[in-house]
């Protein structure tokens, strides 16, 4: 719900923060009164949030003979976090859309809602800003018109710029983008070149060219932000560099220009506010608000779960997952790359069903292994690398859709330019319409799309297990590329790495902590009856056992009802717990240092007793993954104490205590 406010009278924008601009009072005695002129010097429009600890403020000023620039700051509880910082759009073959502006009008407006997505980290969503909207008309020719859209939420702020209709101006050709992002001092930042970098941790000053979003900085002090972008569809992708001319300023960098009909409106920049990096977690559906409402009717067929790939590409190897996914609670299994040739080739054929010799030799009944699937009630998930996704994804969709299948996995799509991105998000579009999911594979950083269109499962754009990253890099990943939303994050179980990079308790919690409506598990493994010696992508031999934890994984839903960040430090340790339905599921995450920490149970159900399944670490349990399991009863008052090894983890699964878990487990 939409309203309008007028802002000279109404606490939603606040009145104090309009005395921010510059006045001179002058006191004038006349015949015994006394009378008080008041004239303004460049006076900023301002928006705050419903709670008023976020400030969005925008003037126009002159500075170094140019008159009339635009220029925005940001506060969070009274500090200063972006300060008078430059906006503008370079327009091919003609001057930049930055200064000589006049206003000719201010609106606002707010939004005080909720809603409840199709799936996602929780069950509903506030939407709740309040909206100051400026438009603009240059002083001398071309006389173009441009607005400004700022959103001052409770958990950030975002703007975006929009290009109204107007005279003699049908298309606009932008070359570049100039927003500054100016912050106060040398804030620490963990910045990362390429989506599924390494991060490294270094001060603003450090930041080098074309840095990823969501960028995380720590403030000293507070609080913690982050820097983003939503709302991206048919746009090039923006990225972060420094602005030389600025200290302590990055500034918009897009992958090349965009082209686009008037009217038009860009994507949203987003700065995500909160005290800890946890609290930006648990904000992080403000990315999902700046994107439309579900535009698909029938959403019966989207449906989240747990995912095992079959990497042999056999008859029999497809047989075997079916059957682990049936006996395991898994949902689906993606049939992976060299199904139907060699995944690079221009000529392989994805309509047809030849595998790729260099893979397997087969013999692979695709059609015989989804008929057999939909009899287990398993979906049959499909990748298709961009090569025959560009040449033939009209007609493979329909196809796909007529045998069956449930979903694809976009491999190694194009990113970045506005041509990639407007064909990528078709592409999912294109899916709904034969009632069909998406993974994408590689590259792509989510912006809120799956709002939207929630047929978009997951994605990538996650330095995830098949990179082998560290236990302080997943420790980082987790606060800043988890910020943009789902990541497929192809969690190992028996894989050697694992023991290289983490514990098996560690791997447990993975599923927990990292968001994923499709969530990969046993990431390079097999089940036993899977052929031992054909195919395998990646080395993956691997056979998963029958060890007792992996009731965690049987368990462990993939969307969630409530998230609550319980601990979390950037590279060190995170605590985050997550509601589906009357269960409670925690994941535990450590880095280099053995810790103890402290999980109270404060949400559980003070009416209730619950049974806790802990899952840890420990060396003397003699099976291969050494994870101990205890059962208590608990309830809300208790605190759990969470021992973790250097590199290790925890999970934990709290469900409604039955009589016979009274009558078996002690209570802690």
């Amino acid at each position: 719900m939409h309203n309008k406010t007028n802002c000279g009278h109404s606490n939603a924008y606040g009145l104090l923060p309009r005395i921010l601009g510059i006045f001179l009072v002058l006191v004038v005695v006349n015949s015994g009164f006394i009378r008080i002129a008041v004239k303004t010097a460049g006076a900023a429009e301002i928006v705050s949030s419903p709670d008023g600890n976020v400030v969005v403020t925008f003037e126009l000023r002159d500075i170094d003979n140019q008159p009339g620039l635009l220029l925005y700051g940001v506060s969070y509880k009274q500090k200063p976090v972006i300060v008078d910082s430059r906006m503008g759009l370079a327009v091919k073959d003609s001057s930049p859309l930055e200064a000589d502006f006049q206003i000719v009008k201010v609106s606002r407006s707010s939004s005080d809602s909720v809603y409840s997505p199709i799936y996602g980290e929780r069950k509903t969503i506030p939407d709740r800003y309040n909206q100051l909207t400026v438009r603009l008309k240059e002083r001398s020719r071309p006389n173009r018109r441009l607005c400004l859209v700022f959103r001052a939420y409770n958990e950030g702020a975002a703007f975006r710029y929009t290009l109204p209709s107007q005279p003699n101006l049908k298309k606009l050709v932008i070359s570049a983008e100039k927003t500054q992002f100016r912050f106060t001092a040398n804030h620490t930042a963990y910045a990362v070149y390429s989506a599924q970098g390494r991060y490294s941790k270094v001060p603003l000053s450090g930041v080098k060219n074309n840095c990823e979003r969501p960028l995380t900085m720590e403030i000293a002090d507070g609080p913690f932000v982050a820097v983003a972008e939503a709302g991206l569809v048919d746009y090039a992708r923006m990225k972060l560099s420094p602005d030389k001319q600025s200290p302590y300023t990055l500034v918009s960098s897009l992958a090349g220009q965009v082209e686009m009909p008037v009217p038009f409106s860009t994507p949203w920049r987003v700065l995500l506010l909160g005290e800890s990096p946890g609290e930006l977690l648990q904000r992080n559906y403000l990315i999902l608000n700046l994107n439309k409402p579900c535009a698909i009717e029938d959403t019966s067929w989207v449906k989240p779960g747990k995912v095992i790939r079959e990497v042999t590409l056999t008859t029999t190897g497809g047989r075997a997952c079916v059957d682990f996914a049936a006996e395991h609670n898994l949902q689906y299994v993606e049939f992976d790359a060299g199904w139907y040739g060699p995944e690079n080739s221009d000529h392989s054929d994805a309509t047809t069903i030849s595998v790729d010799p260099r893979r397997s030799k087969g013999p692979l009944d695709l059609h015989a292994v989804i008929d057999y699937a939909k009899k287990r009630d398993i979906g049959i998930i499909l990748y298709v690398n961009r090569k025959a996704l560009e040449r033939q994804l009209d007609e493979i969709l329909p196809l796909y859709e007529k045998w069956g299948i449930k979903g694809l996995k976009y491999g190694f799509v194009q990113v970045g330019s506005q041509r990639w991105t407007a064909w990528l998000h078709e592409a999912v579009r294109k899916a709904a319409e034969h009632r069909l999911m998406v993974d994408v594979h590689d590259e792509y950083r989510p912006t809120g799309y799956s709002r939207t269109y929630p047929n978009l499962m997951t994605q990538e754009g996650i330095a995830g297990d098949e990179t082998s990253p560290s236990n302080s890099q997943t420790l980082t990943i987790l606060f800043t590329r988890m910020l943009a939303g789902a990541g497929d994050n192809t969690i190992c179980y028996y894989d050697g790495r694992v023991d290289e990079n983490a514990t098996h308790a560690y791997q447990l919690a993975k599923s927990v902590c990292f968001y994923s409506p499709w969530q990969f598990l046993y990431w390079y493994d097999r089940p036993q009856s899977s052929p031992r010696r054909i195919g395998g992508a990646g080395g993956s031999y691997n056979i998963i056992g029958d060890e007792p934890e992996l009731e965690f994984f049987d368990n462990v839903p993939t969307v969630w009802d409530d998230t609550k960040v319980i601990h979390g430090e950037i590279g060190r340790f995170a605590v985050i717990a997550r509601r589906s339905g009357t269960n409670w599921f925690i994941g535990c995450m450590n880095s280099n240092v053995a810790r103890v920490l402290e999980v109270p149970l404060t949400f559980l159900d003070e009416a209730k007793t619950y049974a806790a399944h802990i899952y840890s670490d420990d060396p003397s349990i003699q099976t291969r993954t050494h994870v101990r399991i205890d059962r208590y009863l608990v309830d809300s008052k208790t605190i759990l104490k969470a021992a973790m090894p250097a590199k290790g983890g925890q999970a934990i699964r709290i469900v409604p205590a039955t009589i016979e878990d009274i009558n078996t487990y002690p209570k802690l």
